[in-house]
């Protein structure tokens, strides 16, 4: 790792007895300038590129990091847990900590974590990442793509689960084969099958040739599930054969084809719930279960709604040097985004259409009224969230919350389904089961919309 860090400085925090001279003196060899101590409070001066925090400072161990995580918030922030202690581990990322490593560990492995983390923070790909809770999703999303594990991706719909499938396969030693991607919603029950598994001449009527499926395509690279909770029971059990056989075979045709392809899945519904349901099955979630990333929803990534705007201004702008008035920033940042990133982009786009020059006002931007940006609510965030982890009464709240806002848009659009399936960024199926959920509890959608 010399090189990796050179000129970096380097705060420990650490009880004097928990120093380690060995890896003191690795840290100082790889190029980190060391300052070790008990707390932050003697910290200052020149901005430390990383901080090390050791749980054996005792009860301000969380406290630490979060206090670090407002100090120095460019900071890459690694944790020290014991190996016992993995409960605490996920504390402290949840406090806002980059990574963590667990001790005892060789000073090899923590200037390897610390080397992911600082080219992470160095490069993202094409991701428009700045806030905390964002790059801890990318640190954990290129620890997975340094396996051959398949990897589930959950989060609300319009987050960027594609783009997210996209790093997993650019940081990967994949990277140079193909990316291929599948929204099982998007294509006709009947036509799925082909479509992944691909088909020999005359397999169906209308099949004139042979066509290779899209796990052949991908082959060496890496294929997306999108939307697999879509994917219809039947074929569920047939795609968990091929992952398990390794092998597919194309309709009409008995020959196995043998394959090499990383599985990525993506949701915008809790799977946990669809299996519970019957609707997913419990076997094939377990197989794509391995690494699940979650994804938040833009509300809970408020630093990164303006370098996004800044993003599509540039993207969409015709080479043109648009800006945003301060009174426009203020009105992104304060908007709820039920629609997350695609809603931004659209936004923006119509933002330039309107424009008269070369300032975007709020009035360009023609937000919804009355959609403030909320507290953390779970609308749509099932996939990221462990509901075993609240209580049933916060549960039920969001559940009513969640309900009365589709009911607010089945009204707005006269009860169109498909409509209100892309005003809330669901597919009509989508809509489907929420609604018939909705009528389990007892709400009578019919009477509702028409009140």
């Amino acid at each position: 790792m010399r090189g990796e860090s050179t000129s970096s400085t380097l705060l420990w925090l650490v009880s004097r007895a928990g120093v380690s001279d060995l890896c003191y003196g690795a840290l100082l060899s790889a190029g980190y300038r060391v300052e070790a101590m008990a707390g932050l409070g003697r910290a200052g001066g020149e901005q430390p590129g990383v901080i090390l925090v050791d749980s054996d400072i005792g009860a301000g161990f969380l406290e630490s990091i979060r206090t670090a995580v407002s100090r120095f918030p460019q900071a890459v922030i690694m944790a020290m847990v014991e190996h016992g202690e993995s409960a605490l581990a996920g504390e402290a990322l949840r406090a806002g900590a980059s990574d963590y490593v667990l001790k005892p560990y060789q000073p090899s492995q923590l200037l390897r974590v610390l080397g992911q983390s600082l080219a992470l923070r160095r490069s993202t790909g094409n991701m428009v990442v700045r806030s905390r809770a964002g790059l801890q999703v990318l640190q954990l999303a290129y620890r997975a793509a340094q396996t051959q594990a398949a990897v589930l991706i959950g989060g609300e719909s319009g987050t960027g689960k594609e783009c997210l499938a996209q790093y997993v396969h650019q940081v990967s030693d994949r990277a140079a084969g193909p990316f291929v991607a599948v929204n099982c919603a998007a294509i006709p029950e009947t036509m799925l099958e082909a479509v992944l598994f691909g088909h020999s001449k005359g397999a169906f009527t209308g099949a004139a040739q042979a066509q290779p499926g899209k796990f052949e395509l991908a082959n060496g690279g890496t294929l997306l599930l999108d939307e697999i909770s879509e994917m219809p029971l039947g074929l569920q059990a047939k795609l968990l054969r091929v992952l398990q056989e390794k092998e597919v075979e194309r309709l009409g045709s008995h020959q196995k084809i043998r394959l090499d392809v990383r599985i990525v899945a993506a949701s915008n519904r809790d799977l946990r719930e669809a299996v519970a349901a019957g609707q997913f099955r419990e076997d094939l979630f377990y197989r794509l279960d391995v690494l699940p990333l979650c994804w938040p929803p833009l509300r809970e990534r408020i630093e990164d709604i303006l370098p996004l705007a800044q993003h599509f201004l540039a993207r969409y702008g015709r080479g043109e040097a648009f800006r945003l008035s301060q009174q426009a920033e203020r009105a992104l940042l304060d908007y709820g985004w039920p629609g997350n990133i695609r809603e931004l982009e659209n936004v923006i786009q119509r933002a330039l259409i309107l424009a008269r020059g070369a300032i975007i006002d709020v009035a360009d931007l023609m937000l919804p009224e009355g959609t403030r940006r909320p507290s953390p609510s779970s609308f749509g965030a099932a996939p990221c969230t462990d509901g075993g982890e609240r209580g049933e009464g916060l549960q039920a709240s969001r559940q009513r919350a969640e309900f009365d806002y589709v009911l607010q848009i089945l009204r707005q659009h006269s009860g169109h389904r498909s409509r209100t399936a892309e005003a809330l960024g669901l597919t009509t199926r989508a809509l489907r089961y929420k609604l018939a959920a909705m009528r389990e509890q007892g709400i009578d959608i019919d009477r509702a919309v028409g009140a």
